[in-house]
């Protein structure tokens, strides 16, 4: 939290500090092509993982005790949530337990404005998710999903 709070007061001029307290965050050295725009939320950071040049944008969360994979080339817009962690829907036990549910985000994987990843997802290799979706379930590579929850619009190819 206190890590977080430090990245918070920074601006976008400060990006060599970002990286430096988001390495001390994350417990491993950021590559010198990794981006985030303040101000950004976590429930830790140690369960955090990223790769070369992985751009988030402002405002996004990441809860990241079920472990969290964000691989290269990888964009993150504003007000993105990545929810590895839920809790059960039996009422009895909501606020006694915490599921952790991994999550990846294969190499070149744009996730675009107000789109939330729920814990236990892949998203394969060069795929998009569109702004505002809810994506529950893997996501193909090369795949366009959109919607509540997310489906696959489209294939993705480049031409």
């Amino acid at each position: 939290m206190a890590i977080t709070a430090k990245i918070n007061r920074l601006t976008f001029d400060d990006a060599d500090e970002v990286r430096v307290l988001f390495s001390q965050l994350i417990g491993k050295k950021v590559d010198a092509s990794f981006l985030l725009l303040p101000p950004f939320y976590t429930a830790s950071g140690k369960e955090i993982s990223v790769g070369r040049n992985v751009f988030i944008n402002q405002n996004c969360t990441l809860y990241d005790l079920g472990g969290l994979t964000i691989k290269d080339d990888v964009m993150i817009g504003p007000n993105v949530s990545i929810l590895t962690t839920g809790h059960p829907v039996n009422p009895s036990q909501r606020r006694s337990i915490t599921i952790g549910n991994p999550i990846v985000i294969e190499r070149n994987v744009w996730i675009a404005a107000g789109a939330t990843i729920i814990g236990g997802v892949t998203i394969g290799e060069n795929s998009v998710i569109a702004a505002g979706s809810v994506v529950t379930k893997d996501v193909p590579q090369n795949s366009l999903v959109g919607g509540n929850p997310a489906r696959v619009i489209r294939s993705i190819c480049d031409k």
